[in-house]
């Protein structure tokens, strides 16, 4: 019989979900989704003075932002301490593990002694055959392995081969009576049965530690993949200097969850060399066979591009959803029909909705605010009569569509005996007050006659007190 997949992202909620963390959780989710298995939530909160319940919240909100749904879970450490004391004290009762009563002050100096004659600074086994009990502060470590070696079957950096040797007995439990990490995430995976540990590469040297746990609790070995870090342009490890490094901090600067996911599953994985990928395509495309063996370098700018592409092809309504949080302090985004046009208005040219809040702020304003520059260029006497009489003949317009005002354009000129370039730019800013915009018959069909022709007379009562 197959054993069913299932993988498990195990966060510990100290801090915002990382980009590094989300990309581990997206490898996870989709190699349990594209092999029709299950992924698992897990909060690692067992260190009692960072974990908040904040953080928790924080990383749960990230990844329902992205989509990474969970089968089972979320599963809380804290609550599991119990079962963790239990199998520390089999170990102690099978002779795999030991109390240790050594303080931190005989530690240091163990360690400065072995780094003085040369050795490696691990723990000597001074209490290795002591066969102490428990007492205040004291602690438990792991009977290790001191011949022989460990190998680690990693699927995507190959075997890698440990010396017991140069592992140490590694503590378990804690003086407070917390299991460690390394222990913890043993037993919970076991318990859980993980088939499948994917996580960073900076875990690697905890792996054969683990593995030698897993075989003295009797557990089954998952199968570990170790994903390379993610760096920043300089090639240093990823953080705050690089940029933005929290999941929410780009929904917050105005990122779809689907550009950033495209963005994340691409540090480190191809499929040829498509860059714009649906989740079915991502889902049905994933293997760990191409996650990379090097690095990946976070490139803001693919990010950024991605972003535009995702806001260009997005229903304008999904958007509007997406941009309530987003709009600028006054604005008024309350008439659906009129947002929306807003919207399509905007989609082909923003990179992100906080761009498309700020460059949207003229139309829902009942009062222009005009570029000087462009004012004292554009909005000048001899425009004015033009513009009248492009307010007066406005109503007239019986088709105000993008089609309809190209039409009602030309035929101004023409009668007009002017060149377009002479009214575009002053219609242009009185239309926004800025010289940049959306094509003027496009801002035309979304403000509608009645605010074209407001804006417009506003623009020659500009003009006539700039003149007085």
């Amino acid at each position: 019989m197959t054993t069913k997949i299932r993988t498990r992202f195990a966060p510990s909620p100290t801090g915002y979900l990382h980009i590094g963390g989300a990309r581990t959780a997206l490898f996870n989710w989709l190699f349990s989704r594209h092999n029709g298995g299950e992924f698992v939530l897990r909060i690692e909160d067992t260190d009692q003075q960072r974990s908040t319940d904040e953080s928790t919240k924080a990383i749960l909100d990230a990844m329902a932002w992205m989509g990474l749904n969970w089968d089972e879970g979320p599963h809380f450490q804290a609550q599991r301490v119990d079962l963790h004391r239990d199998m520390v004290q089999k170990l102690i009762n099978e002779g795999k593990a030991y109390v240790c009563t050594c303080t931190p002050e005989e530690l240091e100096n163990k360690r400065k002694e072995a780094l003085a004659t040369g050795k490696k600074p691990k723990y000597d086994g001074t209490c290795r055959e002591k066969n102490l009990k428990k007492s205040p502060g004291s602690v438990v470590r792991f009977r290790g392995a001191q011949t022989g070696i460990t190998l680690v079957k990693d699927l995507i950096k190959g075997n890698i081969s440990f010396n017991n040797d140069e592992l140490d007995d590694l503590i378990i439990e804690r003086g407070d009576g917390y299991p460690t990490y390394n222990f913890a995430v043993v037993v919970d995976d076991a318990m859980m049965n993980i088939t499948h540990v994917i996580r960073g590469d900076d875990h690697v040297n905890n792996t054969p530690r683990q593995i030698l746990m897993y075989q003295a609790l009797g557990f089954d070995v998952p199968e570990f993949a170790h994903v390379p870090m993610i760096l920043g342009s300089d090639k240093a490890r990823l953080s705050k200097r690089h940029g933005a490094t929290s999941v929410m901090a780009y929904k917050e600067m105005g990122y779809l969850p689907e550009a950033l996911v495209n963005y994340l599953v691409r540090l480190g994985w191809s499929h040829g060399d498509q860059e714009i990928f649906s989740q079915k395509e991502l889902i049905d495309y994933f293997t760990l066979d191409n996650v990379g063996k090097s690095p990946a370098v976070f490139n803001p700018e693919k990010l950024l591009w991605l972003n535009a592409h995702y806001i260009k092809e997005a229903n304008p309504a999904r958007l509007m959803e997406e941009m309530k949080p987003l709009w600028s302090a006054g604005t008024d985004a309350t008439d659906a029909v009129f947002t929306k046009k807003v919207i399509a208005d905007l989609q082909p040219r923003v990179k992100t909705l906080l761009e498309m809040a700020d460059m949207a702020n003229f139309y829902f304003t009942d009062s222009i605010q005009y570029e000087e520059q462009a004012a004292q260029k554009f909005l000048v006497p001899e425009v004015a009569a033009h513009l009248k009489a492009m307010a007066s003949a406005i109503p007239t317009v019986r088709n105000f569509s993008k089609e309809g005002l190209e039409e009602f354009l030309k035929t101004f000129i023409e009668e007009r005996g002017i060149k377009f370039k002479i009214i575009a730019q002053p219609l242009r800013v009185a239309l926004t007050g800025k010289t940049v915009s959306p094509g003027i018959d496009e801002i035309m069909v979304t403000l509608g006659k009645d605010r074209v022709v407001q804006r417009i007379n506003a623009a020659i009562a500009a003009i006539e007190n700039r003149n007085k």
